[in-house]
């Protein structure tokens, strides 16, 4: 569970809800058919630019980013380690039934058992590689027109309350739904658009750059296993991948 996700939306909200409340009732702050042009109206909008299916699956991409589980890039390395010592002691056939907790870095380690050449190893892996950052683009993208479009939603149903309370005029009572229905569809694609879309886009993009990070790290690694380097060198080259403060100290080391 990512955590900053989880708590930045729920402190972005808690604090819109504190003041309607501390503003008077909340429920005024409730109408249906602005929820419908701005939420059904952006949807229906946003599935004219792509197609069901990614629209679909941005649903599930987007779910990521609050269930997300970084993988830390030293305990990799040490893992990692670990299996290059294995497989230089009793070779690759030794890595068979090893069970890491990285999904990508477990397919590495079956490829290798079963046999396959370098070429072939690095290419399936950096095609899942790219497949797995195209996902989280195309979800990015998704989110990203939402929060474009939510906000001109907002506009055409203030555009529409402003209509209907000019042309009732001489209607007093009709005066006050219509300028709800103008006021709050502008409020709701704004909190649409700033509170939910455009900051799940961000996290889609960041998971993104983290996960090919990750993932290129895993391909260096099972290369330079499958060729035989020494697991001390294959440890030096992935901390590469890892900001210099934050590698561990050398004091120690043979």
């Amino acid at each position: 569970m990512d955590l900053a996700t989880l708590i930045g939306m729920i402190g972005a909200f808690g604090i819109v809800l504190s003041a309607m409340l501390l503003g008077g009732s909340a429920l005024v702050f409730v109408n249906v058919p602005s929820m419908l042009i701005v939420i059904g109206g952006s949807a229906f909008v946003v599935l004219m630019k792509f197609t069901i299916g990614q629209f679909l699956s941005a649903i599930t991409v987007a779910a990521k980013s609050f269930k997300f589980k970084s993988h830390e890039p030293l305990e990799l390395i040490e893992q990692v380690t670990e299996l290059a010592d294995s497989a230089r002691k009793g070779g690759l056939l030794s890595l068979e039934g090893k069970e890491v907790g990285n999904d990508f870095l477990q397919k590495g380690i079956t490829l290798l058992v079963d046999g396959h050449d370098p070429e072939v190893v690095r290419a399936v892996l950096n095609k899942d590689m790219k497949q797995a950052i195209n996902r989280h683009e195309w979800g990015a993208k998704i989110f990203r027109s939402i929060g474009d479009v939510g906000p001109a939603m907002g506009m055409i149903g203030t555009l529409i309350g402003l209509v209907q309370m000019l042309s009732a005029m001489d209607d007093p009572k009709s005066i006050g739904p219509a300028m709800a229905v103008a006021l709050l569809t502008t409020l709701y694609g704004a909190m649409m658009a700033t509170m939910v879309a455009l900051p799940i886009a961000d996290k889609l993009t960041l998971r993104a750059e983290e996960e090919s990070r990750i993932q290129a790290m895993i391909i260096d690694a099972i290369t330079a296993i499958q060729s035989g380097q020494n697991p001390r060198v294959i440890q030096s080259m992935l901390q590469t991948y890892i900001p210099e403060s934050k590698r561990p100290s050398s004091d120690g080391d043979d």
